[in-house]
């Protein structure tokens, strides 16, 4: 009897509500105290640098002119509603903007979307871990030079007297050097394969660390089933890449409107300014070197407002088909 009294008495006289928060938010705010403060620089540079800025989004509603102090020029500003956008759609550099900026969005999706995939891949089969080290290197660097020395590079590489015209006249499939700078049907391919080239390494960092995770009892069953390397790569490897795949094509597809501004700034010149002039491109050039910084923020918003569609329709498909998805 003294036996069954303690253990009452031992009993919780109150039972926990099913799902509930012990302590509540307050108390795992101070228990977690050092994890926010770890935090604190992070939220408060986003809100700065990325919250911040947004209230000048409505400057492309307005005929901003600068003058005096700013804020009282750019609230005191005659406001427009959609003229700019308007004017953006309907002048003649809309369809020009937009035909350079997909194409060479798209083609450096094409090209760079799955070469560090298979760069990934191809480490992931080498045998020699110093060898690894050194590819994967190698490849990592042109991620960490700047645009302009790529940029003269390229240049140096494609000019009259550059090693690619020296090897495809060696080759005879030219008989005279290719002038890559003064022609712009070649500006599109130039831009697509720099990209390729610059940021494929560093990409494949991801893919690389996707693979890390995958369990090698996965490899050694598929060894004892016969499967050699390259089934082992086709049924083990890259179902195991499917979500991240998914998610970086996910949030590539919703830049698409996002073709760049170094390289096409410093690779392009007046003979393939038709070809090579993006949105990034047309907006600085129209922003700060015309003063037309209402247009230029329009025609920035506009860019924004289509990644954001992007991305949700994207990753709306990309849920139904796969149930793989961003958020």
């Amino acid at each position: 009897m003294n036996t069954a009294a303690n253990t009452a008495a031992l009993r919780p006289k109150t039972t926990p509500k099913a799902g509930g928060k012990p302590g509540g938010i307050g108390r795992r705010l101070r228990q977690q105290k050092m994890l926010w403060l770890m935090i604190l620089p992070a939220f408060v540079c986003t809100l700065l640098f990325s919250y911040g800025p947004l209230f000048g989004l409505y400057m492309a509603f307005i005929n901003y002119q600068p003058g005096g102090p700013f804020l009282e020029s750019f609230f005191k500003s005659e406001f427009v509603g959609l003229q700019w956008f308007e004017y953006f759609f309907t002048n003649g550099d809309f369809w020009i903007i937009m035909r350079n900026t997909l194409a060479q969005s798209l083609l450096s999706l094409l090209f760079g979307f799955p070469a560090p995939i298979l760069l990934a891949l191809a480490i992931n089969e080498v045998k020699s871990g110093a060898f690894k080290k050194i590819f994967q290197t190698v490849s990592y660097l042109p991620h960490f030079i700047s645009w302009v020395i790529a940029a003269n590079i390229i240049i140096t590489l494609l000019s009259s007297e550059g090693l690619v015209n020296k090897v495809l006249m060696l080759l005879h499939l030219t008989d005279e050097p290719i002038a890559f700078f003064q022609n712009g049907h070649y500006f599109w391919w130039i831009i697509a394969s720099s990209n390729t080239w610059k940021d494929m390494g560093f990409n494949a960092i991801m893919y690389l660390a996707a693979i890390a995770s995958i369990n090698p009892e996965l490899y050694e069953a598929a060894k004892v089933d016969g499967a050699s390397r390259l089934r082992q790569m086709m049924h083990v490897t890259l179902p195991a890449l499917k979500p991240t795949i998914v998610i970086l094509l996910i949030l590539a597809v919703g830049g698409v409107l996002n073709a760049g501004f170094d390289q096409q700034y410093l690779l392009q010149n007046d003979l393939v300014l038709q070809y090579s002039d993006v949105i990034d491109t047309y907006t600085y050039r129209y922003g700060l070197q015309n003063g037309m910084f209402s247009y230029a923020s329009a025609v920035g918003l506009f860019k924004s407002v289509v990644a954001f569609i992007l991305v949700l329709t994207v990753n709306r498909i990309a849920k139904k088909v796969n149930d793989q998805s961003l958020f």
